[in-house]
């Protein structure tokens, strides 16, 4: 079954299926191997991890792009992009669309924000027209309908920050009823929030809960309660980032007070250098090596002549 498929049979089952954000391919590979069906790719984790920037829209197109590429070859699970507001206007969002569709992606999250755009929990956030965000989406729909009818389309709206629900819920139904397939809403605040958007959005409704734990501007709900409201898709797109900036945080300052400089023995710090190097896929490399490579040239690159040649 094509990855598209798998992810629109999964968020139209309405069971609020999770995926978590990714920011680089490491990440990516991460959470699949932890058993998630589907990845995001974060885009406060791209601006974080390969500006060390905040998410206010200095990432540039290529860049998403070609870290989308990576991280889609990365995995075998399904992945969305996140193209912030399109790469301009309706024309330059349906053409972001095909690249995406041609190189494997799964869906693709496009908002209404004014650019530069900011991370949806910040302050601060304008938004353009409904209706220059619905011809955004009627273009990327005929590009999906031409290329791959699966092809998940988000649309996100940044608008309850400054009009509040009813507002964000009539963004959505014009968005659904512009070509997208799943509907989001931004900075959405209370559970009563979310039972009122899920009862009146015309479609799937996608639900950010940030990193999981503190849920920033939306109350943390269990993903069975969620599930049970019939929300179709749960997002945690900035966890990655965040646990990798703790956690490297945590063991360079370590590092630098250790009375010799090295921590020796200090196993929790880090995975084994074997483990490390399986996980990325070491073994299987020298495997193909070990088939293509010339016998005499692999004998002479590892030391290992009697082992290759004999």
């Amino acid at each position: 079954m094509k990855k598209t498929t798998i992810l629109r049979q999964a968020i139209m089952a309405r069971r609020a299926v999770v995926v978590p954000g990714a920011h680089d391919a490491l990440s990516a590979k991460v959470i699949e191997r932890c058993g998630f069906e589907a990845i995001q790719i974060s885009g406060y984790g791209l601006a974080a991890s390969l500006l060390g920037k905040p998410d206010v829209g200095l990432v540039q197109m290529k860049d998403i792009l070609d870290t989308t590429w990576n991280i889609v070859q990365a995995v075998e699970i399904p992945v969305m992009a996140d193209v912030d507001t399109g790469g301009g206007n309706a024309v330059n969002a349906a053409w972001i669309a095909e690249r995406l569709i041609r190189m494997g992606a799964a869906g693709m999250n496009l908002e209404d924000q004014v650019f530069p755009k900011r991370c949806g929990h910040m302050a601060g956030k304008e938004v353009i027209s409904a209706e220059e965000m619905a011809g955004k989406l009627r273009a990327c729909s005929d590009v999906r309908n031409r290329l791959d009818k699966d092809f998940i389309i988000n649309a996100r709206t940044d608008v309850f920050a400054a009009q509040g629900i009813e507002e964000a819920i009539k963004r959505c139904n014009m968005y659904l009823a512009a070509g997208a397939d799943l509907a989001f809403i931004d900075g959405i605040r209370t559970r009563a929030d979310i039972e009122k958007a899920v009862a009146e959005v015309h479609g799937p409704l996608s639900v950010n809960l940030m990193d999981a734990v503190s849920g920033m501007k939306t109350e943390l709900i269990p993903i069975p309660d969620l599930a049970k409201m019939g929300v179709g898709r749960v997002s945690i797109p900035v966890a990655s980032c965040m646990v990798a900036h703790k956690a490297l945080m945590d063991f360079f300052t370590a590092l630098k007070a250790a009375p010799g400089g090295i921590l020796p023995g200090q196993t929790k710090w880090v995975a084994g250098f074997e483990e490390f190097t399986d996980f990325v896929g070491l073994k299987e490399y020298r495997k193909l090596e070990d088939e293509y490579l010339p016998r005499d040239r692999m004998a002479e690159k590892y030391g290992e002549s009697k082992k290759i040649v004999g």
